[in-house]
Formats: structure tokens, sequence, C-alpha cells
């Protein structure tokens, strides 16, 4: 299901990019990374979203950000999916929580320094691990700064493939793609995007 919040020109050029992607707006879902009123939704970061989440009802709240092993009982059970699992260390504090959550592994196929994820060298190892412990339900990934973004998430689309089988397990959740490289990624087979200004404009 996709969940066009953004009105006008800009859900019409999100609609548009997707059918220019070969892909029916029924195949993929949108988190919106900010609003434009904060009212509506509030923009935050990592476990800020749990004091936005209470005050905010009737939203389902997805955490994207790099998580610290510290705040993970903070954020265990309080968000519909949590994105950014990088490491079993982390997996293993959200486990021992025991509760019940939602979580993507986190991989860096762009191979950046600057960008948080686990190394797609160690991804298969850390994707068993965590499906062990949570419920893991798929990947996601940021593309690179610079140049072609497809490599990168077809590299991520066959590594979740390749999971589903090693595991058994459906993952049917493919979370890449942003509002400067949506298009490659929903071609690529993208089923979640995040996106914020192609929706809301540039940051002021």
């Amino acid at each position: 299901m996709i969940a066009i919040l953004g009105a006008g020109k800009m859900g019409e050029a999100l609609i548009s990019g997707l059918l220019r992607a070969g892909r029916s707006p029924s195949d993929v879902v949108v988190v919106v990374r900010r609003s434009a009123r904060a009212a509506q939704l509030r923009e935050t970061y990592g476990v800020e979203a749990v004091s936005a989440a209470d005050a905010v009802k009737g939203a389902e709240w997805h955490l994207i950000g790099h998580l610290q092993t510290n705040k993970t009982r903070v954020a265990a059970g309080r968000f519909a999916l949590i994105q950014s699992v990088d490491s079993g260390h982390l997996a293993d504090a959200l486990a021992r929580i025991n509760v019940e959550q939602k979580v993507l592994v986190e991989v860096n196929v762009a191979r950046e320094a600057q960008k948080t994820g686990v190394q797609p060298a160690e991804a298969g190892e850390l994707i068993s691990a965590v499906a062990e412990m949570l419920d893991l339900q798929g990947l996601m990934a940021m593309g690179p700064a610079r140049g072609d973004p497809t490599p990168a998430f077809l590299e991520l689309r066959t590594m979740r493939d390749e999971a589903q089988q090693r595991l058994g397990k459906a993952l049917p959740i493919l979370s890449m793609g942003m509002s400067d490289d949506f298009e490659a990624a929903v071609a690529a087979g993208s089923t979640m995007v995040r996106l914020g200004r192609i929706l809301f404009g540039p940051r002021p």
C-alpha cells in the first residue's frame, strides 16, 4: 500500500516516478521523513522520535537513524519498525528486552565511510543472526552520495533474495530510495521509500 502524504504536484511527481519505473503505486510504501507542519508530524532523529510518537497519535512510526545500544530500552516496542540494525551487538541488546520488535538490517551497500550499516561482506552472517533473535522483515540501505545508485540497490535486492532462500523465510521489505534516487530504487525492487524533500520542499 502506498501512502501519498503530499498533495497536488508533489503527489503527482511521486506517482509519475513510480510509473516510469514500471511499478504500481500499490507495490511501494512511503515513509515520510519529515513534515511541512510540525502540528501534523514532528521531524525527529533517533530516540527523540519516542516523544513525538507519543504526541502524534494514529501514525505508524519507524526508527531510521542510527540506534545506540544504550538507547535500545527506550526504543524497543515503541516503533512499528526499527530500520537500522547494523550489528550483532545491537540486535542482541534489542532481543534482551524481550518485546516483539520488527526490524530491518541496514547494509552499507554504498561502501561510504560516512554511512552506517554493516559492510556487505559481513551482511550475510548478521542477517542470519538477527533472524534468530528478532522479527526480521528485510533490509535497508542508502544509495551512494554520487553516481548511479542502481548497482548498489540491485546488490541489496540480491542480498535479500539470497537471504530468503538461505533462511527459508520471507523478507518482504526492501527499504531503499530517497528523494534523489527513489526512481532507481523502485526500478531495482524497493518496496519502501523514505521521502522528505520531494514532498515538502527543501529544509528551511
